[in-house]
């Protein structure tokens, strides 16, 4: 077995100037989140910066701290893959920050659990024309349902880990908030959170802009305070899910059709994986009169459907389920602020619940991909979401 390659460096220069400034303040607002001193407290730690500055703080803080860092890969030795989380460095970054930090430390073995909950799914997810968002069923399944119990277990009062959203207090309970810095709010990933799991979680880097959380970093002497930002899905190496779908899934390279909306075949494919709604690249058909883009995947007849631009406007979205941390929703609907994918910007929609949750967009919008989250806001707070099932 390759051994692990401990990339941590010695503790940092702790910062100063401004930077020193904004790093006091940062940890008033943090502390602020915190529940008091003495209080066990259970830390998710990925190994990168944002967790371990979250464990930090718990310590900083006067808090009964153990870290937690969950083992999601088999290949948990292999090299740290660059914009990558959850590689096998990580798990020894984790424990070098607990050391420096002087908290216990845990590494908790959840490989299968991931592959069988998280990876097959995902795999799944694409063979039925759909584009799934792994980090929200990781986050719904072993980060928080799996996390949850083990703090249980370990008799503490909160769980902690280092997401950009907030925890508020409102006037029927906690209430789930954008995070302070909208460039790194993760609120989008974590709307099936339920109201029983948001009682138990703490996430102090929420008022935090990513810069004060590296000044804290520093602060703190952590050697992770410049460590590259994880940006890929953990197990889908440069962005490359094909492959991934392929190894899990070795039917999913099924060729098919390409029809336009009436059904005419103008092309062919090598495998409904390589599409999703919206997608213009890839379908290389020459000879028509304006840019085809992918309207729909037709799973049972392999075929994928396209059209013009004007085709993808959608006006209404059915939810496949819906979780919901708000009050009741009235047969008249309610007025909502609406995501429709993680980088899109907010959309006025009305939300009905029922059997059949759906969204009434206020203006028809373009490339709303089943399998994508669907997320309601009313201002900052999350008000809940649910998967999109179909459009119209």
């Amino acid at each position: 077995m390759t051994k692990l390659q401990i990339i941590v460096t010695g503790p940092r220069e702790p910062p100063a100037g401004a930077d020193a400034r904004l790093a006091e303040a940062a940890l008033a607002r943090a502390r602020a989140t915190l529940p008091p001193p003495g209080t066990r407290v259970v830390v998710a730690m990925s190994g990168g910066v944002d967790s371990s500055v979250a464990a930090a703080l718990a310590v900083a803080h006067g808090l009964d701290a153990i870290g937690v860092t969950l083992r999601l890969s088999d290949a948990d030795d292999a090299p740290s893959r660059a914009g990558a989380c959850c590689a096998g460095t990580d798990i020894a970054d984790a424990r070098a920050v607990a050391s420096r930090l002087g908290m216990p430390h845990y590494v908790l073995d959840y490989a299968s659990a991931f592959r069988a909950e998280v990876m097959e799914a995902f795999a799944d997810s694409y063979l039925a024309g759909r584009t799934p968002v792994p980090c929200i069923s990781c986050n719904q399944t072993v980060k928080f349902r799996d996390l949850l119990g083990v703090a249980q277990d370990l008799g503490a009062g909160a769980l902690l880990t280092g997401h950009y959203v907030q925890r508020l207090d409102g006037p029927g309970g906690p209430e789930l908030h954008r995070g302070a810095d909208t460039a790194k709010d993760q609120s989008y990933f974590l709307f099936a959170t339920t109201r029983a799991q948001l009682s138990a979680l703490g996430f102090p880097l929420g008022g935090l802009s990513k810069r004060e959380t590296r000044a804290l970093a520093a602060r703190f002497g952590l050697g992770v305070a410049q460590k590259a930002e994880s940006q890929d899905i953990c197990f889908v190496p440069g962005g490359d899910y094909r492959t991934v779908v392929r190894r899990l899934r070795p039917e999913a390279d099924r060729p098919g059709e390409i029809v336009d909306l009436e059904g005419r075949v103008i092309g062919r494919h090598a495998g409904l994986i390589g599409f999703t709604v919206g997608q213009r690249r890839g379908l290389e058909i020459g000879g028509q009169r304006e840019p085809l883009y992918v309207v729909r995947l037709e799973p049972e007849t392999g075929r994928v459907v396209a059209g013009p631009r004007s085709a993808l406007a959608v006006s209404t979205v059915w939810l496949d389920g819906l979780s919901w941390l708000a009050g009741p929703v009235g047969s008249e609907g309610l007025e909502v602020q609406v995501k429709l994918r993680s980088l899109a910007p907010l959309v006025p929609a009305r939300l009905f619940a029922g059997e059949a949750p759906r969204l009434a967009l206020a203006a028809p919008q373009f490339g709303v991909a089943p399998g994508q989250a669907a997320v309601a806001y009313s201002g900052t707070r999350l008000l809940g979401g649910g998967f999109i099932a179909r459009t119209a």
